[in-house]
């Protein structure tokens, strides 16, 4: 934009550079058309009337012609000849003396000129097209006029080595410094831009050093400061649920011994399934809690080859992989192993079939797991999500757990720089669509991990 800039305004400048160069050439031209109409005035105005005949053929040119006559030429006069008129009444020293002046352009074909004088005429017009004809008309002394037609180019633009080459350098110096200064801008705001990305994938980072422009400071300050808050945040909260979950054990499992010790009766039991229940469910949350506070180093792994893993893990083909290249990608492998391994029970438990497909598109890995079952309706996609939201109606551990299968997963993926979702299949089915970021990996990772590596 410097340079656009840059080229506009120099640009304009060239071009009124060459029109004043333009108007000077004009006036030069025009001037001397009339110091040489004023002189022959001078002579015509001494000079005995048998003389005038010989001082008009000494006079003519080319391109100026000298003629006396009762009445002028110039019907009026025109607005950019006032300088010819101020050089003649100059020159003949009278300001009162009668002169016109007509300036105007002609078109080539309606020149009307002796024919001697047409070939010199051509080549001083070099094949131009806009010749201009001034008309003189100054009155004489004894008070006929004299009339001087002539004829000269409008002078084309103008440009020379010595007019561009102060262009050239300002471009040079503008191109220096809008590099230089972009460098500053660009290198800080890169680093800004990796560090947002590492967070949002929940990466630990140290804060970003505070270099470049003075509000790019202000900036790379504000997003340490931001990590930093939000890290806080996190942790505190995470340590709040793991310790509530860790203190509710202790009186849950008083509860427990009191129950075994009683009778055998329908309440009892009752009471017993209902304290199984709660233990679950503490023992789930606080599983859910260690588990987003682990912190677990990061590795490259190849998805098609985890992915591989799971299946076989579930067996009995009750999960299908569809094959596919290898895809690298970077991850906590731990973490996303248990990800994916909930998405696939879920699959096999309410679907009976999970089908298990991974391809690349515009540079994300795409996991798609598909069940056979009933679906859910549109309005229960998003809420299945939420903590403690089971996928069926029953309150049976046994076929719908505690609900923080799927809590889990999208947490951990979103702790990944992805997203999950749910959508129902058109033939009948749900689709559990996982989308991970790859290609560029983080710098960090020097370890190449393989699924075996990363299993539980």
């Amino acid at each position: 934009m410097l340079l656009l800039a840059l080229a506009i305004t120099q640009g304009l400048g060239l071009l009124l550079l060459t029109d004043e160069r333009n108007r000077a050439v004009r006036a030069a031209l025009g001037l001397e058309a009339a110091g040489r109409a004023a002189n022959v005035v001078l002579l015509l105005d001494t000079a005995p009337a048998d003389l005038r005949l010989s001082i008009l053929r000494a006079a003519d040119s080319p391109l100026v012609r000298f003629s006396v006559g009762s009445e002028p030429e110039a019907p009026h006069d025109s607005a950019d000849a006032d300088f010819v008129l101020n050089q003649i009444r100059k020159t003949l020293g009278e300001p009162e003396r009668e002169v016109r002046a007509d300036v105007h352009t002609i078109a080539p074909a309606s020149l009307q000129m002796p024919a001697a004088m047409r070939p010199m005429h051509e080549a001083m017009m070099a094949g131009q097209t806009d010749p201009i004809e001034m008309t003189l008309s100054i009155r004489l002394a004894g008070g006929d006029w004299l009339n001087v037609r002539t004829m000269f180019h409008r002078p084309s633009l103008q440009f020379s080595p010595q007019a561009l080459l102060p262009l050239l350098l300002m471009v040079v110096a503008v191109v220096l410094v809008a590099w230089w200064t972009a460098r500053r801008v660009i290198g800080p705001m890169r680093v800004l831009a990796v560090g947002a990305d590492r967070l949002g994938r929940g990466l630990d980072t140290d804060p970003l050093p505070m270099t470049g422009p003075s509000e790019v400071r202000d900036t790379t300050r504000a997003f340490n400061l931001m990590k930093d808050r939000l890290t806080r945040f996190v942790n505190e909260r995470t340590h709040m649920l793991a310790a509530l979950s860790h203190d509710l054990r202790s009186p849950l499992t008083a509860m427990r011994l009191r129950i075994e010790i009683l009778d055998e009766t329908e309440d009892s039991i009752r009471l017993k399934a209902l304290v199984n229940e709660m233990q679950a469910m503490v023992e789930a949350t606080l599983e859910f809690a260690r588990g987003v506070a682990r912190a677990e180093s990061t590795a490259l792994v190849d998805l098609a080859a985890l992915l591989g893993e799971l299946v076989d893990d579930v067996g009995g083909n009750r999960a299908i992989l569809v094959p596919s290249p290898p895809l690298f990608a970077t991850i906590r492998p731990q973490a996303l192993n248990r990800a994916l391994r909930n998405l696939i029970d879920n699959a096999v438990r309410y679907g009976e079939v999970a089908t298990v497909d991974l391809v690349e598109e515009s540079g994300q890995a795409v996991i798609t797991i598909a069940d056979r079952g009933a679906g859910l309706p549109d309005d229960q996609l998003e809420a299945v999500f939420e903590p403690y939201v089971r996928l069926e109606g029953s309150r049976s551990r046994d076929t719908g757990g505690v609900g923080l299968g799927l809590a889990i997963s999208r947490t951990i993926i979103q702790a990944h720089g992805g997203t999950v979702m749910l959508r129902n299949r058109p033939d009948g089915g749900l689709n559990a669509i996982v989308y991970l970021p790859v290609g560029e990996g983080l710098p960090e990772c020097a370890v190449v991990a393989t699924p075996k590596q990363s299993q539980n």
